[in-house]
């Protein structure tokens, strides 16, 4: 396995994670249900880890890359403006 598969996946599964814990505290705000957030957070946990999974077995560089500017650029906005 590429090297460059291994850190463009650990970098995506960082910046993800933060994503799901602001997802996750965004639906807790705005419904205060346990059981909505807890189905956001399931949804959105699921979604990064097929990412994972795509990126460390078959996306092509530029796409997994692409994928991990996107993932780091939405949870840097998200940050400062939350």
């Amino acid at each position: 396995m590429e090297s460059w598969r291994i850190i463009a996946t650990a970098l995506l599964g960082g910046g993800g994670v933060v994503l799901v814990l602001l997802t996750m505290a965004k639906v807790r705000d705005r419904s205060g249900r346990s059981s909505t957030v807890a189905i956001s957070g399931a949804i959105a946990f699921t979604a990064l880890l097929v990412l994972c999974v795509v990126t460390i077995t078959v996306l092509p560089a530029g796409i997994a890359w692409g994928a991990v500017v996107v993932v780091g650029v939405v949870a840097s906005v998200l940050l400062l403006v939350g």
